[in-house]
């Protein structure tokens, strides 16, 4: 029997381990919708917006390597376009699937609904171009060949691509079979060269280190990489957005490398090298720590998603797995490693009636955290009071430090909470990005999932007061909610709920999250300006590094 177009896409997505498909139906795209919903081997998940599902596809990308989103043409596509760009930034690969009105409506310019009223209807197709990798319009004749493109665009780029699909199209019989598709290379001449400039490098050099970045585990190099640095004994550290991207527990761990706002040991090392390793690692505004990092561009080597640069010399079409596994017996290892201890968080302050300070919060979610937890932090407050929480074997922290949208953690941990229904998983939120979200705990309730939620609750936006020129100023208020009262009313039944505004009461609350077989929503009272010791410091650096004034 002949594959319609939307089962030859569906089949693909399954086989490249895409099992739940998030989206809101609309009319355009019910064929798809329907097709979806029909196969047994797929799940349909509601969102409560466009918005909520491309983030909760971007968390579930997060834990299987591919996601993906459905919406309908115009209204929901663009409500979903944030989140798509977030993918992009972070390099997601997300498929976008878009039903599209059929050939008849497109080609006689029709007047309808979800459009501008000029009949161009590529327009929005146009729109999404630029955050995305690769995009297509799809026919019977095209379905196969262009979905193997837009497949094989999203694995190389490790970016989402768009598919529009013609609701008359949809479910027409696929007229033509699909070219075979090779996964990306490295050119041999080229990895053998940076192979050897890398090499010689590291030899040569009297002090070095690694940065591994986030790229490694969008690309499943967490292993390779590792062995990459025990075999040549590098020490490693790691910047914001690619914190656990290798165990915080391993031997070669030095720590955090956040510039001038923590961790001086670190910073004077990695300065101090004569090479330093970025690999799959970038030098974006949130990893330069309020322009505090000062890295020697002579004294990096960038290993990055197909290329390599060593000094002036940059090695084109050279593939990071290519390059780690040659480099495998080439590089002399380093006997000793620094003698350089993570610096970490405090200890545990206060009790019974303290109130809940930074230096009471953050060692307490640290000591919280366990093997193997996934923990989805708001980019803000909460992100950067984390980072030298060291983290437990197996344990990983996602943020979005590139894209940086306030109120991607929510859906975000509905979709990673999806997208491995095995793993605790943590959801740690100010208030204020909660309030753009909060609908989809909703959906975490609906299905089952059993997430520990903290929303800390700081009267407002707190990281954009660190950063703005006048904390006091009205446009980072927001309203009062009684958050702990939202799971009951969203429908989540049986979930632990607290509000805790001291120590004790947070202890408390914290036993019983741990003990409890459900899902946990505890909401934290801090004061509206208690912010952990390396966002003050961001603070101090802040003025100069974006010339507010």
């Amino acid at each position: 029997m002949t594959e319609t177009v939307i089962q030859y896409v569906l089949r693909r997505l399954k086989e490249i381990g895409v099992d739940d498909v998030f989206g809101v139906a609309g009319d355009y795209a019910f064929p798809v919708n329907d097709a979806i919903v029909e196969d047994p081997a797929l799940n349909w998940i509601t969102c409560c917006n466009e918005l909520n599902a491309a983030y909760a596809a971007d968390g579930y990308a997060r834990m299987r390597g591919v996601g993906a989103v459905c919406t309908t043409y115009g209204v929901g596509e663009l409500a979903a376009m944030s989140g798509i760009a977030g993918a992009y930034a972070e390099h997601l690969p997300v498929f976008h699937l878009v039903g599209t009105p059929n050939l008849a409506t497109q080609e006689g310019r029709a007047l309808v609904h979800h459009t501008l009223g000029t009949g161009e209807f590529d327009l929005f197709h146009r729109m999404a171009e630029p955050i995305v990798c690769a995009s297509a319009a799809l026919t019977p004749q095209n379905a196969a060949a262009e979905t193997e493109r837009l497949i094989a665009a999203a694995f190389y780029n490790r970016r989402p691509v768009y598919l529009a699909i013609p609701s008359d199209v949809a479910d027409t019989p696929v007229l033509a079979g699909a070219p075979s598709v090779s996964p990306p290379a490295s050119d041999p001449a080229s990895l053998a060269a940076a192979t050897d400039a890398v090499a010689a490098a590291l030899n040569d050099a009297g002090q070095a280190c690694v940065l591994p970045g986030v790229l490694l585990r969008r690309l499943g190099l967490q292993g390779a990489s590792e062995a990459f640095v025990d075999d040549a004994g590098l020490p490693f550290a790691t910047m914001f957005a690619d914190k656990s991207v290798l165990g915080e527990d391993h031997p070669n761990y030095i720590g955090m490398y956040v510039g001038r706002l923590a961790g001086e040991p670190v910073r004077a090392f990695v300065e101090s090298s004569d090479v330093v390793v970025m690999i799959g690692a970038m030098l974006s505004d949130g990893n330069v720590a309020g322009g505090t990092v000062r890295l020697d561009p002579a004294t990096v080597i960038t290993i990055d998603h197909h290329r390599t640069t060593v000094g002036s010399r940059v090695y084109r079409n050279v593939e990071i797995a290519g390059i780690l596994a040659k480099l495998s017996g080439r590089i002399t290892k380093r006997a000793q490693r620094p003698a350089i201890a993570p610096e970490t968080l405090g200890p545990i302050v206060g009790c019974g009636e303290d109130p809940i300070t930074a230096d009471a919060l953050y060692p307490r979610w640290a000591n919280f955290f366990r093997p193997d937890d996934v923990i989805i932090t708001d980019t803000g407050t909460s992100s950067l009071g984390l980072g030298l929480a060291q983290l437990p074997h197996g344990a990983e922290f996602h943020n979005q430090t590139l894209w940086a949208s306030i109120g991607w953690a929510t859906p975000a941990a509905f979709g990673a909470a999806k997208g491995a229904p095995d793993r605790r998983l943590i959801l740690i939120t100010g208030e204020g990005s909660h309030q753009m979200t909060a609908q989809e705990i909703s959906q975490l309730g609906r299905h089952g999932l059993r997430p520990i939620i903290f929303v800390l609750n700081n009267s407002g936006y707190l990281s954009e007061r660190m950063l703005c020129k006048d904390m006091a100023l009205g446009y980072n208020d927001i309203a009062a909610w009684n958050y702990v009262e939202l799971p009951h009313a969203l429908g989540c039944q049986g979930w632990f709920t607290a509000r805790v505004s001291s120590c004790g009461v947070l202890d408390d609350a914290l036993k019983t999250a741990e003990q409890a077989d459900g899902a946990a929503y505890i909401e934290v009272i801090t004061d509206p300006d208690e912010a952990p010791p390396m966002y003050k410091k961001l603070h101090e650096h802040v003025e100069s590094f974006y010339n507010i004034h």
